[in-house]
């Protein structure tokens, strides 16, 4: 064997990312918490995918599933409440040549950061948006989200809640430019994965919504359609999900559906039960962002620092007769 070819192998080798390249610490969401399901998915993808750590961002608001970048060993920020979109369409324009994840809770999207949530689906930038969507505030211990199910009492709502809960699928679906829309629940890990897969391949942004229970708070939410399958909806199609035979059997509520069809997807969105699961939306044609704004160059460290000079000399006062 030539060095020249033992010199391609070994770099193959030490290329080829195993999935403790993607774990950092042990995460300490509740037992129970469909958070460890979602990070575990998400590590898989990293893996079969090959993303590079150091060409991957996560980038989180505040909330229980906000912790999810400290799990992840790749590049992360743990911005403000609501804020996540707009630092990771930020990230995403100066360094189009990153993947980048955003996590989000549905407080954390759907309450204090829905005008980023909507403007972040208009710009339609190439990123994968994942929304856990439990139905309650967890971290800040048990208040009503915009997600809640009337009738919740909590810390906010002792009388419990009076207002329909927000479907962030249809709201999405409603905004002329998505162009990836999805939902999944935490107790289908396989199809949970497939719909991230399905979204981070998606050229555009990926909106995904993640349907899962607070074992401290709301454990008990979606009992009845974790015990009876014949109450979930797959939504399968040869640009959408292609479901296995064993999920077939144990799920046999399934539809075949265009996700091309934006009709029939809002109608299905508006589905609680049975509640659908897949690709409900997908159009590949809606031009990113990013692709319409391109930098002249790429940010470099040097770069950086030379432009912090130049700024610095605009407001720099030096004695008489110093040169700056």
């Amino acid at each position: 064997m030539s060095a020249a070819v033992s010199s391609c192998m070994m770099k193959l080798i030490d290329n080829n990312y195993a999935l403790e390249d993607y774990e950092s610490i042990v995460p300490r969401w509740c037992v129970g918490c469909g958070d460890h399901g979602v990070l575990a998915a998400v590590q898989r993808l990293c893996r079969e995918e090959q993303l590079p750590p150091e060409k991957t961002v996560f980038v989180s608001g505040i909330g229980c599933s906000s912790r999810f970048p400290h799990y992840m060993r790749t590049y992360g920020f743990h911005g403000l409440h609501g804020r996540a979109l707009p630092v990771a369409q930020g990230i995403k324009i100066k360094r189009p040549d990153l993947n980048v994840f955003v996590i989000m809770g549905d407080g954390d999207c759907c309450s204090i950061g829905t005008a980023h949530w909507i403007h972040a689906v208009r710009y339609n930038m190439n990123m994968t948006a994942i929304v856990l969507d439990n139905g309650i505030y967890g971290l800040t211990k048990n208040q009503a989200s915009p997600t809640s199910p009337v009738g919740l009492v909590s810390n906010t709502t002792p009388t419990g809640s009076h207002l329909e809960p927000l479907n962030p699928i249809s709201v999405t679906l409603g905004i002329r430019s998505a162009s990836f829309v999805a939902q999944a629940v935490d107790w289908m890990p396989d199809i949970t994965h497939n719909i991230i897969q399905q979204g981070f391949r998606h050229k555009g942004f990926s909106f995904i919504r993640i349907l899962q229970r607070c074992p401290e708070y709301l454990d008990n939410r979606y009992d009845d359609w974790v015990k009876n399958p014949e109450r979930m909806l797959l939504l399968k199609h040869e640009n959408g999900l292609d479901i296995s035979p064993e999920l077939g059997r144990i799920y046999p509520n399934q539809e075949v559906h265009d996700p091309s069809d934006r009709n029939r997807a809002r109608e299905i969105a508006s589905s609680h039960d049975p509640i659908p699961v897949g690709v409900l939306y997908k159009n590949p044609d809606i031009p990113c962002y990013e692709d319409l704004q391109v930098p002249d160059k790429m940010n470099t460290s040097e770069g950086v620092a030379d432009f912090l000079k130049t700024e610095f000399d605009k407001v720099t006062i030096n004695p008489t007769g110093a040169t700056a």
